[in-house]
């Protein structure tokens, strides 16, 4: 007769990690305060990755967006590369570009003739005072540009128009405001025409100015924040309100038929050029483009994230503690249970696993609760401000995976002390 075949008993993954799972459920439901406050220290550090990684992204989409519809391709001459800037050099309380030369408005005409620039502004900005038969607004978010700035952004005329080269040169007293601050001065009245006082609070000048437009921007992040602001021309800016242009920069908007390289070639060649300098001479200007500003931010947030990601390990941490103190509770609780399935054929594996699951099940409830909390944080701060909200797959995984992580790593401990306990002495456990 030949011998039974020998089969193996031992069950599946599948069945060991559903069972495991049950286990493990059904010791959390005796021990609820107790899970719960497990749960709540990982749901704390979770919650702080999914809200701000909601909040960044959404900020920097936000930017992202308002630089796409201004036109990628545009950039800027300035004075210096702010993106590269470093303090003053040791014993030199100026800053290195303190002594190079200040953009002038002839300069933006010369750029402004090349056949690869379609505009070029020269812009600045500054902050006055508005007063109407009464109705006043401060600190107006001002700017100073050429004509033809609507070019440069993204929005429509509601009501009027822009003023002209010619009017530009002639110095004339004109204003264009937007949608929010006619509202504010005028009410429901036509703007178009009416005389508002402006004044320059630093020099103590103040004159009349004709609203000749309303214009209002394409919605993004900035236009939601600063709703009153105006467009001055540059000469006006300058002449009648006396405010400086030290840190001007002249915005140029390429052709759409030519490359940005191509552009800003033509423009560093011409400005060398007018200024006089030499094949070994440094550039004393600078030409930024939007992408280098966005880059600017991307390093920025980024260090933000960091920050806040190391303060988030906190609160993980503090969950990973509360993990290993019910974990080690849950052993002790349960050390005759041990022994009585290692008496019946469970092996360490087993048990160890058994452990590792009820961890990470506690931190995976965690993990849920964080998320869920984080996008409801997050929502809410897009609702009552005007900082958008927009939860990435990366924190999705990165929350999850730091959960798991924490809950391997600190019920290992529990898991290999439970999987190590002799089934006789376990046995004798009261």
């Amino acid at each position: 007769m030949s011998e039974p075949a020998v089969t193996d008993a031992r069950p599946s993954a599948w069945v060991t990690l559903r069972e495991g799972l049950l286990v493990a459920w059904e010791a959390i439901r005796a021990n609820k305060i107790r899970a719960a406050l497990t749960v709540l220290g990982v749901a704390v550090g979770v919650a702080v990755v999914v809200a701000m990684a909601a909040l960044i992204t959404g900020f920097r989409t936000s930017i992202a967006d308002s630089f796409e519809s201004a036109g990628p391709n545009n950039f800027s001459v300035v004075r210096f590369d702010f993106t590269a800037a470093r303090s003053s050099d040791e014993g030199n309380n100026r800053p290195p570009w303190w002594d190079k030369p200040e953009l002038d408005p002839r300069e933006a005409e010369r750029i402004a003739a090349l056949p690869s620039v379609y505009q070029a502004l020269f812009a600045f900005n500054f902050s006055a005072d508005f007063d109407y038969e009464g109705q006043r607004a401060r600190s107006v978010t001002s700017r100073a540009l050429s004509s033809g700035w609507a070019a440069y952004t993204a929005g429509d005329f509601t009501a009027g128009r822009d003023f002209t080269p010619a009017e530009v040169r002639q110095n004339r007293p004109l204003v264009v405001i937007s949608s929010e601050l006619s509202t504010e001065l005028f009410g429901s009245r036509d703007p178009i025409g009416r005389r508002v006082r402006v004044g320059n609070v630093f020099r103590g000048t103040q004159e009349p100015f004709t609203v000749i437009g309303v214009f209002e921007p394409e919605a993004n992040i900035f236009t939601s924040v600063v709703k009153h602001w105006a467009v001055f021309p540059y000469t006006a800016a300058t002449r009648r309100l006396r405010q400086s242009d030290w840190q001007a920069q002249i915005l140029v908007v390429p052709e759409d038929s030519v490359s940005i390289e191509q552009a800003q070639d033509d423009v560093i060649a011409l400005m060398r050029g007018l200024r006089g300098l030499g094949p070994r001479e440094e550039n004393n200007f600078a030409v930024v483009a939007s992408a280098q500003i966005l880059e600017l931010f991307d390093r920025f947030t980024s260090v933000i994230f960091l920050v806040m990601l190391a303060l988030s390990s906190a609160g993980l941490l503090v969950g990973g503690v509360g993990v290993i103190g019910i974990m080690l509770i849950s052993v002790t609780e349960r050390t005759r249970e041990i022994g009585i399935r290692k008496a019946v054929g469970a092996t360490r594996r087993e048990i160890l696993w058994q452990f590792l699951v009820e961890a990470s099940v506690l931190t995976a409830l965690g993990a849920a609760w964080g998320m869920l909390a984080g996008w409801g944080l997050a929502s809410l701060v897009a609702a009552l401000t005007p900082l958008p909200a927009r939860i990435p797959v990366w924190a999705v995984g990165t929350a999850l995976a730091m959960a798991a992580l924490t809950g391997m790593l600190f019920g290992l401990l529990p898991a290999y002390r439970a999987s190590r306990l002799d089934p006789v002495v376990a046995l004798r456990f009261e």
